[in-house]
């Protein structure tokens, strides 16, 4: 019989099997990393209530939350600090007995297995909840490098694993690596935040770390959403300045700027699934329009198929959680379970 085609893609989607044998993109728990929120005080555990699922920790109660994540067998972790006082020069970033550092210590010394990231930003510490120091209401570049630097710097000493640069200052890059290396630390990695974008999705983060900007916005200084080539000049920059990784933030809505970068650039490269992705899909889950345990592996195998190395998200413990009960429980095959690349050997924890 004729006009039958004789190739025919489904036959390699006939069965489980076959489809595994031949699927493009493969990620392990090993890729995510999982943000958290540090504050002061001792025994705190509260909710956020624009991201369900998610808390500003205490050091204490963080570290009985590390414990939950090693069985888990998550291992990497970022870290940003909330603290008590706020002022103009961000005082508390670059202090030695902040929370980070704090934080930096205590975990280092509990669960020295643990990839500790942290973020080099001053919104969280400014009164302002601008990104740098502000002169009337402006955001001033220069000024800002020196304080970001002691910042990276303080959480080298406090023995953190790589620094993560997220405010967007030009020239950031080159003034941390510098004073690091000048302080012994040139075996310090610098994860860069390369490429952020000025984006509306970071909402349910400014209510986590209670670092919304008191006036203005912050364009001035984070991309364009509608520029490509930049970014690409962006990650350039801070590659020629001595950054070790590169990140695009947010993920899914820029999956075109992280595939631009993955083809232009040989390097290891993150994305940050951010709040406000996060926050959607648990939003439409309660409202049982769809099912979080399939479309949160559906968000971050599109990103790994981009050309992520890794990824940031809010996800990576629930994510773990799930492959972990998939692993134990074959029957999680049913409908309402999670991805079938979840039960993939490379996913399994321990």
């Amino acid at each position: 019989m004729t006009g039958y085609p004789k190739y025919r893609p489904r036959r390699m989607r006939k069965t489980e099997g076959l489809r595994k044998l031949v699927r493009e993109a493969r990620f392990s728990l090993d890729q995510l990393i999982m943000p958290c929120f540090i504050k002061e005080g001792h025994g705190i555990k509260e909710e956020i209530g624009s991201m369900p699922g998610q808390y500003r920790f205490s050091i204490d109660r963080f570290l009985c939350e590390l414990e939950e994540f090693e069985a888990l067998g998550l291992e990497h972790i970022l870290l940003f600090g909330i603290p008590d006082e706020k002022d103009t020069q961000a005082s508390g970033a670059p202090d030695p007995d902040g929370v980070i550092q704090r934080a930096i210590r205590e975990i280092k010394k509990r669960f020295p297995r643990f990839t500790v990231i942290t973020d080099v930003c001053l919104c969280e510490y400014m009164s302002h909840g601008h990104c740098g120091v502000v002169e009337g209401e402006q955001v001033m570049n220069d000024a800002t490098l020196p304080l970001l630097a002691r910042t990276a710097l303080s959480h080298a000493r406090a023995g953190v694993d790589v620094v993560a640069p997220s405010d967007m200052m030009d020239g950031r890059i080159g003034a941390i690596r510098t004073v690091l290396d000048e302080h012994g630390f040139s075996d310090l990695p610098i994860l860069s935040y390369a490429a952020k974008y000025a984006s509306s999705l970071y909402g349910p983060f400014r209510d986590a770390a209670q670092s919304g900007p008191q006036f203005g916005d912050r364009k001035s200084y984070q991309m364009d959403p509608a520029n490509v080539d930049e970014a690409l000049r962006e990650i350039e920059l801070d590659l020629q300045e001595g950054a070790d990784l590169i990140m695009v933030k947010p993920a899914l809505p820029y999956l075109d700027v992280i595939r631009a970068a993955r083809e232009k650039f040989k390097i290891p490269l993150l994305a940050y699934h951010v709040s406000g992705e996060y926050a959607m899909v648990k939003a439409a889950h309660q409202l049982g329009y769809l099912d979080e345990r399939k479309v949160i592996p559906e968000i971050l195998t599109s990103i790994i198929r981009a050309g992520a190395n890794a990824i940031l998200t809010y996800a990576a413990k629930e994510v773990t959680r799930w492959a972990k009960e998939a692993a134990s429980h074959p029957e999680a095959r049913s409908a309402k379970g999670p991805l079938p690349w979840f039960r993939d050997p490379s996913l399994r924890s321990g």
